[in-house]
């Protein structure tokens, strides 16, 4: 984007304040905390809470990102007070208060999102839990109308108090983001294809990867440890806390060793990785780009996030999926489904016969011909210019009359304007 001439600015949680100064972008702290936000959801399986104790904390981390939107959209920067005005806003989903930020700004709004938000018949929303086709497509209305009860109250105050925007009524539909704004979905056409029924406002712009390889000093020992034997299984759950972590290092351990393999074990924020003692065969490690670490691994075990399942699949690694919430079920079905991995292992079933199977279904030569076909489809891709082409396809184009209704004339859409201002608020 910046190539393109527009200033950027990235809000998100503080937790994440130098990766992004790092990048070259400038930062601006949304509300909420990043590890209650994983933990809530890890419990709940979801955005939605298993029971009463739990409302009141997802309750309270979402009234906070909802609050700090307006200001990450308009504020100078924290750092060199240089001011900032918005001329477009692009967010995902469970930002919450997105639409109504852009209707009271009156400028465009873009979601881009790693999983599918917009109803289809062709699979259901992904924190649903339905199972029969027909009921694929009312999935997604379901799902909505759930969440939009549960923060329904929030917005409205939101949009009352700071927004000096009307309230939404009941005859208003839910909160999600009127079916004419575009959509651009993250994610590889040749793992999931577009959906027939998705119109020409909704674009699948491919994976978006970040070179991190090439500025990466992996640590000696790492090193000698790699050379000194065949390829590893790389197990890891980036930053999901893990209940039980020492049960679960023990499984992952006797399952590389009945199966006879060598194991990396990504320590991450679940605190993986202690060992009564040492084993040869396993190597524990911090953070370490996958982009540097996956073309060294037969196969990788992990949670089943859309960026670490993007990366094994472009190293052509078979890919066994340990969901614990949210999308993972989602991506571990589609692995299954293109025949990279085994059948996803819910993390409340993860158990050492489940994980050593999965392995042996990893080691099959048949899957690793499949993932080395998949690995070469997505070689000529670039999720990266895909994504800033869809956005200026929809930045560019004439705004309908039924677009600029305000969202309390319409129950569908919202006030955005046509602008070609050179800032947006990703």
């Amino acid at each position: 984007m910046q190539e393109h001439g527009h200033r950027v600015r990235l809000a998100t949680h503080a937790n994440f304040k130098d990766f992004v100064l790092t990048a070259g972008l400038e930062f601006f702290p949304l509300g909420g905390d990043p590890k209650v936000l994983a933990g809530y959801m890890v419990k709940n399986k979801g955005f939605l809470p298993s029971g009463p104790s739990e409302i009141s904390i997802q309750r309270n981390q979402i009234k906070d990102i909802i609050y700090s939107l307006l200001p990450a959209c308009q504020d100078p920067d924290p750092a060199t007070n240089i001011p900032f005005k918005a001329d477009a806003i692009i967010a995902n989903p469970p930002a919450y208060g997105h639409t109504h930020v852009a209707e009271a700004l009156k400028v465009p709004l873009h979601i881009f999102f790693t999983m599918p938000w917009t109803p289809t018949s062709e699979f259901p929303h992904p924190l649903s839990r339905v199972r029969q086709q027909i009921g694929y497509r009312l999935s997604y209305q379901i799902v909505d109308a759930l969440i939009w009860l549960g923060i329904r109250d929030m917005i409205n105050e939101f949009r009352k108090k700071k927004l000096k925007l009307r309230p939404v009524t009941y005859l208003s539909g839910s909160y999600s983001s009127p079916p004419n704004i575009p959509y651009g979905y993250i994610w590889s056409p040749h793992l999931v294809a577009k959906p027939k029924d998705w119109g020409p406002n909704i674009d699948v712009v491919g994976f978006c990867f970040l070179d991190l390889a090439s500025n990466y000093q992996p640590p000696d020992s790492l090193v000698e440890w790699l050379a000194a034997g065949k390829k590893p299984i790389y197990i890891g759950f980036g930053s999901l806390p893990v209940e039980e972590p020492e049960k679960m290092t023990k499984i992952i351990v006797e399952a590389l060793e009945i199966t006879g393999q060598r194991g990396i074990i990504n320590k991450g924020w679940g605190g993986l990785g202690n060992l009564a003692e040492p084993k040869d065969f396993v190597q524990l490690l911090d953070n370490c780009p996958h982009d540097w670490l996956f073309p060294r691994c037969i196969a990788v075990v992990h949670h089943g996030g859309a960026g670490t399942t993007a990366a094994g699949l472009k190293a052509a690694c078979p890919t066994a999926v340990v969901p614990f919430f949210g999308d993972q079920p989602f991506w571990g079905e589609r692995v299954h489904a293109r025949g990279v991995g085994p059948a996803p292992i819910p993390i409340d079933e993860f158990s050492r016969e489940k994980l050593v199977d999965a392995i042996n279904f990893m080691l099959d030569p048949e899957v690793k011909k499949r993932a080395l076909e998949v690995a070469d489809a997505m070689k000529n891709e670039d999720g990266v210019t895909g994504a800033v082409k869809a956005f200026h396809k929809h930045f560019h184009r004439k705004l309908s009359k039924e677009e600029i209704k305000p969202l309390h004339e319409h129950s569908k859409v919202f006030s955005i304007r046509q602008c070609f201002g050179c800032s947006f608020l990703g």
